[in-house]
């Protein structure tokens, strides 16, 4: 029997990468998402036509508590349970400083952060009743040295999520691995859009490897951090900048 992955924020960027990536290593796959119903449901299309694994696709907003919960029956109702959770939904609501407002600070956190506390705990009395789990949350290089006044919000939020890496590691050992992965700048469509080559250069001089990294290689990570062979990783945080000196 596969097991099953949820992926949160699945339908594109780096949830879409990490869905492909484990849907080819033969776990089940679920792609969770909020607004990218087309997207979703053609990368689940994808899935089920090219590998021998379930699918299924969920619309919820993973800041609301019974959103999540009505999730995770329907997950469990058809797949038994959710075995690995990799909580990758996130909004960045990028704005000057003084353009800012405490509503979109509130909403940031409400997703990024209280949306991987909702979804780690529905799914942790399954895995704890399994004795087996694997929690992994999608932090960014924002949420440890990299800070921008443009989008302090999420950098903050992706701190919190590193804190609540750590307390969740505490609070379910040994039987759930919890770690997170701190992508730097990675060329996803959001990523790109809307920058030109001058600022993309500029970024680029800043990381060591001169290049931004490309979503397959969070996803190639996360396959490690789940398996077998990582089963003594746990309660840390890796980062995946190609040797980032700063950027935001």
């Amino acid at each position: 029997m596969n097991k099953v992955v949820l992926i949160t924020g699945g339908a594109k960027g780096i949830g879409a990468a990490i869905a492909r990536e484990l849907a080819r290593q033969q776990y089940d796959i679920v792609i969770n998402y909020l607004t990218s119903e087309k997207k979703a449901l053609q990368l689940q299309e994808d899935i089920l036509k090219t590998y021998s694994v379930n699918c299924l696709v969920i619309k919820a907003d993973v800041s609301k508590e019974d959103e999540v919960e009505r999730m995770v029956r329907q997950i469990e109702d058809s797949l038994g349970g959710v075995d690995i959770l990799i909580n990758n939904a996130a909004v960045d609501l990028s704005n000057l400083f003084h353009l800012k407002t405490a509503d979109q600070f509130r909403r940031t956190l409400d997703v990024n952060v209280v949306g991987a506390y909702n979804c780690s705990t529905a799914v942790s009395k399954h895995m704890l009743e399994n004795n087996y789990g694997r929690i992994i949350n999608i932090s960014s290089t924002n949420g440890i040295n990299t800070y921008y006044p443009m989008c302090f919000d999420y950098d903050a939020s992706k701190a919190a999520l590193i804190s609540l890496t750590h307390n969740l590691a505490i609070q379910y050992a040994p039987c759930i691995n919890v770690n997170a992965i701190a992508p730097g700048f990675i060329g996803t469509e959001s990523e790109l859009d809307g920058y030109d080559e001058e600022f993309l250069k500029e970024e680029t001089e800043k990381i060591l490897k001169q290049r931004y990294g490309e979503p397959e290689e969070v996803a190639h990570l996360v396959k490690f951090l789940i398996s077998d062979e990582a089963d003594y990783i746990n309660n840390t945080i890796i980062r995946i900048d190609g040797g980032q000196k700063g950027s935001c």
